[in-house]
């Protein structure tokens, strides 16, 4: 397990190293593509994201209007039904599930819907998208919740 409170007490203490890294190497961050992937994947296969699931139970991704399409679809719903029944507009004007949780989330940290999951989810946790340098701010947000980013963050200081 991961516990988040530990995880979000490391990340609040190495964030301004972090920052303070990425000022220093913004220009190198945007050839790293590369580096960043070794990174990404050596964390993710050490790694269980089933031990953890703290973005399932922490983070909302944003729902595009495909996603809950396929979404209600998987569940032979009709989109404005899976609406009512899961999403909420946020601040930013974006769908989101209704809880902070996801309600797909088995006890188990298995996903319900994992081959139908929202972008945001499969993407998740970015730390292999090309053009990292430009998610780096949420990826020092993201530490607090996923040790796979904490771990790239930490390991990128030493490249």
């Amino acid at each position: 397990m991961y516990p988040i409170d530990k995880l979000r007490e490391e990340a609040a203490l190495k964030a301004p190293e972090w920052i303070a890294y990425y000022k220093k190497n913004r220009k190198r961050l945007m050839k790293m593509n590369r580096e960043l992937l070794s990174l990404h994947e050596e964390a993710s296969n050490e790694i269980d994201c089933l031990q953890c699931g703290n973005c399932c139970r922490h983070l909302g991704p944003r729902i595009l209007e495909r996603d809950i399409d396929t979404l209600a679809k998987a569940l032979r719903i009709k989109p404005a039904a899976f609406i009512d029944a899961y999403l909420r507009i946020d601040e930013d004007r974006d769908w989101v599930f209704s809880a902070e949780s996801c309600p797909f989330l088995g006890e188990d940290n298995y996903c319900a819907v994992y081959k139908d999951r929202p972008k945001a989810c499969r993407d998740y946790p970015h730390t292999d998208r090309k053009k990292f340098h430009q998610i780096y701010a949420l990826s020092v947000k993201n530490a607090s919740f996923c040790p796979i980013v904490f771990r790239v963050l930490e390991q990128l200081k030493g490249l």
